[in-house]
């Protein structure tokens, strides 16, 4: 596993550009199999999450090339899920989104148990409550999950457990190849759920009530069409920097914000005395998404007066909580943030204290920010999850003196090129990891 060797402390200054959604890259490369001819997803991110999705994908038989950023998904006449590649599948939680499609094709299967961030007790019962409504079963026994199902049949009302997005990705997914009416309601409303919608509704699924807690499906029998689609970029990542230029106090200038995912934390922001503008406004090229490119300033930032709390779209996204602890460190006064969906994940963010951060764990879910602290270089390793182990290279990159962030594949797996782009911003920052990735040189 590579390290990142960082001198931080730098003002950062330049443009930088918001890349895809990893999340909606995951969903819509395995959506893709729903469809019986090519499909060509373009501006895919190119990170290790992707990877790992297009090696399951291979390994059951699916045909896939690079063409620059695009990639050509060809799916094969039969899926041979017996050879699905469980190195693979154990590094990523995505891939329960396979459900929803592979019912489609087998009428028994079973699947590796799942990978992906290490953030407490996550469970599979509000899939296993969806999808239990269309006939399909989920047993877990063995390391592994086995599905079945006999005939499928629409749903007039499914009620999700919970507004989770895979969850409500997977009934999207299972309800789109079934003739006839579904309707989810408490349906997440997320970006990744509306980028899905959208493809599907290309492919030729009619859904209504996209972008809302309601959604109206009419399936069909058979998706025969050959595709091509645009990811809209992702809001966690665009999240990151607006978090960097906060804590480093630095003038940039973000481009292809999805801003409508980014409202509330900007205004959150704006409270705590963070200065930005919004330069210009535009459709993604999807023809669905709504960009900004922002420019940032030096600010002075305040503790907000109310905690910090995230939930469903349309409120404070889950993953971009994580970067309000270290804005937090650099705010004066003390910032209550309140993580409470994830068990482990607010234990992660005192690692923050080994740079000089002042966070102080209430309980699994909560923690108290005080500040502004005078961050410091130190050596820390990532933890085994994604928004915790970006919100450490935030903090060292505001860190005076030399820091070394170990183990990055947790980093890897949702930013692409990230330390080149940052370098571009003008960070002292070097990746020690020389291993070349074959995908990224085709």
């Amino acid at each position: 596993m590579g390290s990142y060797i960082i001198n931080g402390g730098e003002k950062l200054k330049g443009n930088v550009t918001v890349n895809a959604s990893k999340n909606s890259a995951v969903a819509i490369l395995i959506a893709s199999l729903l469809n019986d001819k090519k499909t060509v997803i373009k501006n895919l991110p190119k990170i290790e999450e992707v990877f790992r999705i297009i090696e399951v994908l291979e390994s059951i038989g699916v045909k896939t090339k690079w063409k620059g950023r695009a990639l050509e998904i060809c799916p094969p006449p039969k899926i041979d899920i017996k050879k699905i590649d469980k190195e693979a599948t154990g590094k990523t939680r995505s891939i329960i989104l396979l459900i929803g499609v592979l019912v489609h094709k087998i009428e028994n299967f079973d699947l590796p148990m799942l990978g992906g961030c290490k953030l407490g007790r996550r469970t599979i019962m509000p899939h296993i409550y969806a999808l239990e409504n269309f006939g399909i079963k989920i047993k877990s026994f063995g390391g592994r999950l086995n599905i079945s199902r006999e005939k499928l049949c629409p749903c007039n009302e499914i009620i999700m457990y919970e507004s989770g997005d895979t969850a409500t990705e997977n009934a999207i997914l299972a309800a789109s190849l079934i003739p006839g009416r579904t309707v989810i309601k408490f349906a997440s409303a997320n970006y990744q759920v509306q980028d899905l919608c959208y493809f599907l509704k290309k492919l030729g699924v009619r859904i209504e009530g996209i972008g809302v807690t309601t959604l109206t499906i009419y399936g069909k029998k058979k998706l025969n069409k050959e595709i091509s689609y645009y990811l809209t970029e992702d809001p966690v990542e665009a999240m990151l920097f607006l978090s960097l230029a906060a804590v480093t106090k630095s003038s940039i200038t973000i481009k292809r914000c999805p801003i409508e995912f980014l409202e509330l934390e900007l205004f959150k922001l704006k409270k705590m005395g963070f200065r930005f503008k919004i330069l210009k406004r535009y459709k993604a090229k999807n023809g669905y998404g709504q960009l900004a490119d922002i420019k940032t300033f030096a600010s002075n930032l305040s503790a907000p007066a109310e905690k910090l709390s995230a939930r469903p779209f349309p409120g404070l996204n889950i993953d971009n909580l994580p970067f309000f602890v270290p804005i937090s460190s650099q705010a004066k006064g003390e910032t209550l943030i309140h993580d409470w969906v994830y068990e482990n994940r607010a234990i992660y963010y005192t690692e923050l204290n080994r740079l000089g951060a002042k966070i102080k764990l209430a309980d699994p879910h909560r923690v108290f920010v005080e500040g502004p602290a005078k961050l410091r270089g130190a050596e820390i390793a990532c933890p085994p999850a994604l928004r915790p182990s970006a919100i450490i290279l935030v903090a060292m990159l505001g860190a005076k003196g030399k820091s070394v962030l170990k183990n990055t594949y947790a980093i890897e797996r949702g930013y692409e090129n990230l330390v080149e782009r940052l370098k571009a911003l003008g960070a002292k920052i070097y990746n020690t990891n020389q291993r070349m990735v074959s995908e990224c040189n085709e």
